[in-house]
């Protein structure tokens, strides 16, 4: 479970998103941290028992800076209102390897993963993994594990072509997945969840609901 503080804090960030008033509160900031540290090590912990290569993960290693980058935004607000950790094998960066998610914001919570945004190389392995092993790939995604927790992948504009890429029919079975440029899916946590003593377990159960297709897609980047 995470401290009500916490959150209290973060929406008081969101309220206050300037560097005097988080230099004031910057206390409040590293106990915060601490807490969501504590809590994603806790997760990395009971999760590395179904997914090894997930068990010498630090959580400090996962969690991305509270500082946005302004240099080429419109929006200059000095601090995200979120914390994030993504637990990958491969480090929070990876781009190679599809991994799991935590994205705590008051409101907009959720649990997930994937692979986000994978350069064209990247991309073009996990659509022919698809193409060649659609069956399997229909399995993964409904699956009594994995549909009730996710339903689907995320199809969002941002994330889907116009039309399926070059060198694939219209009328491929797989054409609606071969259009998406990430492969992620994503379920919201309630407020009320986020200090409930079920939290790990709740995300623990996502992540595993959700290991089989990140085995897919990292199968198809070796």
């Amino acid at each position: 479970m995470l401290q009500s503080a916490t959150l209290k804090f973060l929406k008081d960030l969101k309220k206050n998103n300037n560097k005097p008033w988080f230099d004031k509160n910057r206390k409040v900031y590293e106990a915060a941290k601490a807490d969501f540290a504590g809590f994603i090590q806790q997760v990395i912990i009971e999760h590395s028992k179904k997914d090894p290569s997930i068990k010498n993960l630090q959580a400090k290693d996962c969690m991305f800076r509270i500082n946005r980058d302004i240099r080429f935004s419109k929006d200059k607000s000095p601090y995200k209102t979120n914390f994030g950790a993504s637990i990958n094998a491969k480090g929070k960066s990876a781009w190679d390897n599809a991994g799991y998610y935590f994205h705590l914001e008051p409101g907009q919570c959720f649990a997930g993963g994937g692979i986000y945004m994978p350069p064209a190389d990247a991309l073009k392995k996990v659509r022919q993994e698809i193409d060649y092993n659609f069956a399997d790939f229909k399995k993964i995604i409904g699956s009594k594990k994995f549909k009730p927790v996710y339903g689907d992948l995320d199809k969002s504009k941002e994330f889907l072509l116009s039309r399926v890429p070059k060198g694939y029919e219209p009328d491929n079975p797989a054409a609606e997945y071969l259009r998406l440029k990430s492969y992620i899916a994503m379920v919201k946590i309630s407020d009320a969840d986020l200090t409930s003593k079920n939290l790990v377990k709740k995300i623990v159960d996502a992540f595993e609901a959700l290991r089989p297709l990140l085995s897919f897609i990292n199968h198809s980047l070796q």
